[in-house]
């Protein structure tokens, strides 16, 4: 079989796709021809070691999410069909609860490896069952990103109204699939870009409102103006220092900031007291474990018309590297995926 993997150097002149046998499930196992793999922000860094000592060690098969057919079993599974497909969990050894402090020990694509080859085994009790209306590029989707802002839309405060009101920023994969599971769930959702023409796309997908944020740098304020004054219930944070003030000021009273990612930068100032005397709650939230996984599988299996935001250009399995350069150019709109078979 053939597999994309980061040979002798952490670089994009050492990712490779090269011929390598075909693995055997062992016990617990299945073997899952990958049918699609879709890219991460987290794809692109690894190839340059950018996740450090948790990056693991070469020779590693890059990425994260994909789905496959089960074409074989190992010994001890049981109810498992053939031909049936199946997504590899990304944190392979987090099944419930806290995730600990070594969990991303057993990250799929850095430091284990990935899911860009034509065959993986994967334990079947770190793999979850596709809903029949997802296509293959579609389920190649729903792991990291969309089992993110699943747990982030956890957050929710109880004493939200008809669904809550939701701020996602952005347009990368986190913030899409919160736009459309929050819409799934009854909430309002305000949305923010720096791109009109982003915004309008951000529509279609249901944002009840938009805030072009170039335009309206104090958008947080802009979000006040929508809510009557009382501010979102939500606001699903992925821009870390240069958004958190703005985030902070969008939220309300008792209201909650899901953190999710840090892309405008790591430090930040904090206005304290408008933490404490408001009582606004900040999370982290860090992908999801398998539980989490069965959860929103059974929920999408219900929702037949909910489909992925996928970008109108679908990669050939040997065209992976470049797909992953281009993912830091943002000219994409919704997913990257790559067809594998």
């Amino acid at each position: 079989m053939k597999q994309w993997q980061i040979t002798d150097e952490w670089s994009f002149d050492g990712l490779k796709l090269v011929d390598t046998p075909r693995p055997e499930p062992g016990p617990g196992e299945v073997l899952l021809k990958m049918k699609a793999v879709s890219l991460n922000y987290r794809d692109f860094l690894m190839i340059g070691r950018g996740y450090g000592k948790m990056s693991g060690d070469l020779s590693l098969v890059p990425l994260s999410d994909g789905v496959g057919e089960v074409v074989a079993l190992g010994d001890g599974v049981e109810g498992i069909a053939l031909g049936s497909r199946r997504l590899p969990c990304f944190i392979r050894d987090w099944f419930d609860g806290d995730s600990g402090p070594v969990a991303f020990n057993s990250a799929l694509g850095g430091p284990l490896d990935g899911t860009a080859r034509e065959y993986m085994c994967t334990p079947v009790a770190s793999s979850v069952p596709v809903p029949e209306h997802f296509s293959d590029v579609e389920a190649a989707t729903l792991c990291c990103a969309a089992i993110t802002a699943w747990n982030a839309l956890a957050e929710m405060p109880k004493t939200a109204q008809n669904g809550g009101t939701v701020v996602t920023l952005g347009t990368g994969g986190v913030s899409l699939f919160a736009l459309q599971l929050a819409k799934a769930q009854g909430a309002r959702v305000i949305a923010t870009s720096s791109s009109d023409e982003k915004l309008e796309r951000l529509k279609t997908l249901g944002a009840d409102d938009t805030i072009n944020y170039r335009d309206v740098p104090d958008w947080g304020k802009a979000v006040l103006g929508l809510t009557d004054g009382r501010g979102a219930d939500l606001v699903v944070e992925v821009g870390g220092a240069d958004t958190i003030g703005q985030s902070m000021r969008a939220t309300r009273a008792d209201g909650t900031i899901s953190l999710v990612g840090n892309v405008a930068g790591s430090i930040a100032e904090v206005n304290l007291p408008l933490v404490f005397m408001f009582r606004k709650r900040m999370i982290g939230i860090s992908t999801g474990s398998v539980a989490d996984f069965h959860a929103m599988m059974t929920y999408l299996d219900g929702k037949t018309n909910f489909h992925p935001a996928l970008d109108g250009h679908i990669y050939d399995f040997d065209g992976l590297s470049d797909a992953l350069q281009a993912l830091p150019k943002g000219e994409h709109f919704g997913k990257i995926a790559v067809r594998v078979a």
